[in-house]
C-alpha cells in the first residue's frame, strides 16, 4: 500500500527490436519451382476472411480495400504490447526446400516462417507506401512435418496490409482430423474445480475442453483442470482432439458436482462486504485508530503491518505503534480485547502481511517455514481470523525461464504458495484468506509475464498470477489496488486509467472473466468466482494515487452488477455476486469523515 506502481523495462526488447532491423537482409528472390511444387498455404489471398488463419488478440480483419489481386487481404493492426501476428500452420516434407512470399503494405510488416527443424527464417520492411513483395527461403530439418508461416507489425504502430502469401514448394502427408477422446474421466473434484484426464490420442496436437457445451479451456495432453466453478454444481465436460487438420467431435460427456464450500470456506462474511486497513503498527498523517473505535461499516480489518525481521529471513513480526508515535495507542490488553468484540459482531480480523516498507522474500525451505511459524505465533497470540498477503515492491518476481503461471518454479513464489497452504490446513477451512496485489503483478500479466521471451521486462511483471491461481480455491477474497498504478490494458485491448469508473470496470472484469496471460492463448487464467472479488481504492485524495469519487465508484458498481451504465467498456458478464469494497484505509477515512465507508452503507442499503 502507498507506493507508486514499479514500471515495465522495456530497454532489452529494444535492443532485441534494433538487432533485429539491424540483422534483416536484402529480399531474396524467390527459387524457381519444380513440377512437383505448389502453394501449400491455405487461403493466402484472404478470399475466404480469415479461414485458415489465427491472428492474434482479434487483430485481423479481411477488407476489400486496400487490396492487391483478387476481392480482398488481410488488414492487421497492433495495439499496445501485441504486433497483431497472424500465422497458419502448414504441412511440409522432411529435408525439403520452400520459398514463401508475400505482398504487403502499411508500416512495419514482418514474414516468416517458424518451426522449420534448421533455422526459422523471417524478412521485414519498412512502412511501403505501395504493395511491396517480401520473400525468403528455408530447408526443413531431417524430422519436419510442418512449419508455421506467419506475418505480423511491430509494437505501437499503424495498420499493415498483407496479400497473395504464398509458401511454394513439395506438399506433405495429408493431416488427418484426429479421432474422437475416449476415456474422459474425473480425477479430483473440489469446491470450484473438476481435474479431467482422458486417453491420449494419436496425431493430435491438443485438446479442447468444453463444460455444458461452451470451450473453457485447451490442453497439449490428455489432461486439464477447469476452475472457478460454483460450489455444489453438476456441470458437464466433453473433450476434443485437435490438429492442423481440424477438431475431432466432441467426446462422450462426463458429469462432476462441486462438493460443498470452498474459496476460502465458511467464512461468514456477508453477501456485500467492506474491507479495511487499519494502521496499527504505525502512524501517518491520517492519525492512529483504537480498534475499539473502528465503525461497524468495516466487516473485515486488516491489521497492517506484520513485517519481516530481514527481507529474506521469513520471520514475521507484528506491534502496535510505539506511544512516542501514537500517543492514543490502547495497552495490548485492550486491543485483544476490542478484537474479541469486533468478532462478536460479525467482523473478520487479519494480519496483513508486507505492505511498502514490509519486503519478504522466501527464497528458501527455511525462510517458508520461519513464515508459517511467525505468522502463526500472531494470529494465536492476538486470536485472529486469517491472513492478507499485501506483498509488494520487489517480494515476488519470476526467475528468467518460469514462464508458465501454472506450474511455478521460482523459489518465492514456491515457498509462498506452500507456506499459505500449511498455515491453511493448520487453522481449517474457517480461516479467512485475501491478497492485495497491485495491478503491476496481475492484470498486467495480460501483456507481460516475468522477464519475457526476449528478456529484458520487469521479472515482478504478473507475478502475482501463479500464486492467485494455486491458491484460489483457498482465497477468501482477492482485492487488487487500483491505485497507484499506471494505465493498464483491459480486455478490450484499450489502455485504462486509474481515478474513474472506467479503470476498475475494466480491471475487475479481468479478474472475472480470466484471460490469456502474456497473450499466449493456451495459458489462460481463469476467472474468479464474483463471491471472491472486491474492488481495491484509496479512502481519500490522500490517501494514494487514483482516488476515485463516490459517484464514480457506484457508477463502476452499477456496470459490474447490473450491467447498466457502463460506458464505452463492455464487460464479459453481469457479476451480480460481486462481493464488494476494499480500501486504504480505516484511518484514512475516518480522516476524510467517513466518506467511502457511508457511501457504501448508502448504496448497498446497509
Amino acid at each position: 500500500m502507498e507506493r507508486t506502481g514499479p514500471i515495465v523495462r522495456f530497454s532489452g526488447l529494444l535492443a532485441v527490436c534494433s538487432a533485429t532491423l539491424l540483422a534483416a537482409g536484402a529480399l531474396v528472390a524467390p527459387a524457381p519451382a519444380v513440377a512437383a511444387d505448389a502453394d501449400l498455404v491455405r487461403n493466402g489471398g484472404f478470399e475466404a476472411g480469415l479461414d485458415g488463419w489465427s491472428c492474434a488478440n482479434s487483430s485481423g480483419a479481411a477488407v476489400s480495400e486496400p487490396k492487391r489481386s483478387g476481392a480482398f487481404a488481410l488488414k492487421a493492426t497492433p495495439a499496445g504490447s501485441d504486433h497483431a501476428k497472424c500465422s497458419q500452420s502448414v504441412t511440409v516434407k522432411p529435408d525439403s526446400s520452400y520459398t514463401l512470399s508475400a505482398w504487403v503494405r502499411g508500416s512495419y510488416v514482418y514474414l516468416g516462417a517458424s518451426g522449420t527443424g534448421t533455422t526459422d527464417v523471417s524478412t521485414w520492411t519498412q512502412s511501403p507506401e505501395a504493395w511491396k513483395q517480401l520473400t525468403t527461403t528455408f530447408t526443413t530439418g531431417p524430422s519436419t512435418t510442418s512449419v508455421s508461416v506467419y506475418t505480423h507489425g511491430w509494437y505501437g504502430t499503424p495498420d499493415h496490409y498483407v496479400d497473395d502469401l504464398s509458401l511454394i514448394g513439395p506438399g506433405g502427408e495429408p493431416v488427418v482430423i484426429p479421432a474422437v477422446p475416449a476415456g474422459l474421466r474425473t480425477t479430483a473434484v473440489t469446491s470450484s474445480s473438476v481435474a479431467l484426464s482422458w486417453n491420449a490420442v494419436s496425431d493430435a496436437s491438443g485438446y479442447n475442453v468444453y463444460r455444458d457445451g461452451t470451450k473453457v479451456a485447451t490442453a497439449t495432453g490428455p489432461s486439464a483442470t477447469a476452475t472457478g466453478l460454483t460450489a455444489s454444481t453438476t456441470y458437464s465436460f466433453q473433450v476434443t482432439a485437435t490438429n492442423a487438420a481440424g477438431e475431432s467431435a466432441k467426446s462422450a460427456a462426463v458429469t462432476a458436482t462441486t462438493t460443498e464450500g470452498g474459496g476460502g470456506g465458511d467464512t461468514e462474511l456477508p453477501a456485500r462486504a467492506l474491507v479495511g486497513y487499519l494502521h496499527s503498527s504505525f502512524a501517518n498523517g491520517s492519525g492512529y485508530t483504537r480498534m475499539a473505535d473502528v465503525p461497524d461499516s468495516w466487516d473485515v480489518i486488516n491489521l497492517a503491518f506484520g513485517e519481516p525481521t530481514s527481507v529474506t529471513s521469513g520471520d514475521i513480526r507484528f506491534a502496535l505503534c510505539p506511544v512516542a508515535e501514537c500517543p492514543n495507542v490502547e495497552s495490548e490488553a485492550e486491543f485483544k480485547t476490542a478484537i474479541k468484540a469486533k468478532q462478536a459482531a460479525g467482523k473478520k480480523v487479519l494480519i496483513s502481511i508486507g505492505g511498502q516498507n514490509g519486503q519478504v522474500r522466501l527464497d528458501t525451505t527455511a525462510a517458508r517455514d520461519a513464515f508459517v511459524t511467525s505468522v502463526s505465533k500472531i494470529v494465536d497470540t492476538y486470536g485472529l481470523d486469517g491472513l492478507d498477503i499485501d506483498f509488494e515492491g520487489h517480494s515476488l518476481s519470476l526467475d528468467t525461464g518460469d514462464t508458465d503461471f501454472r506450474s511455478p518454479t521460482t523459489p518465492v513464489i514456491v515457498n509462498l504458495i506452500s507456506a499459505v497452504k500449511t498455515l491453511k490446513a493448520k487453522y481449517g477451512p474457517d480461516f479467512v484468506l485475501t491478497m492485495a496485489p497491485e495491478t503491476f503483478f496481475v492484470q498486467l500479466g495480460y501483456q507481460f509475464y516475468g522477464s519475457g521471451p526476449w528478456g529484458g521486462q520487469d521479472p515482478r511483471a504478473g507475478s502475482y498470477l501463479p500464486v492467485i491461481h494455486a491458491l484460489r480455491d483457498d482465497l477468501t477474497l482477492l482485492h487488487v489496488q487500483d491505485y497507484n498504478s499506471g494505465p493498464i490494458m483491459g480486455l478490450d485491448n484499450q489502455y485504462h486509467s486509474m481515478g474513474g469508473a472506467d479503470f476498475h470496470i475494466a480491471m475487475t472484469d479481468m479478474l472475472l472473466a480470466g484471460f490469456p496471460v502474456a497473450g499466449d492463448t493456451s495459458r489462460v487464467f481463469p476467472g474468479l468466482r464474483p463471491d471472491q472479488v472486491a474492488i481495491g481504492l484509496p479512502a481519500s485524495p490522500q490517501a494514494g494515487n487514483g482516488h476515485t469519487s463516490p459517484a464514480e465508484v457506484n457508477k463502476a458498481l452499477d456496470c459490474l452488477i447490473e450491467k447498466t451504465g457502463c460506458g464505452s467498456y463492455r464487460t464479459h458478464g453481469t457479476w451480480s455476486d460481486l462481493r464488494g469494497l476494499m480500501t486504504w484505509s480505516i484511518n484514512w477515512d475516518r480522516f476524510n469523515n467517513g466518506e467511502f465507508s457511508k457511501n457504501f452503507d448508502a448504496y448497498f442499503g446497509s
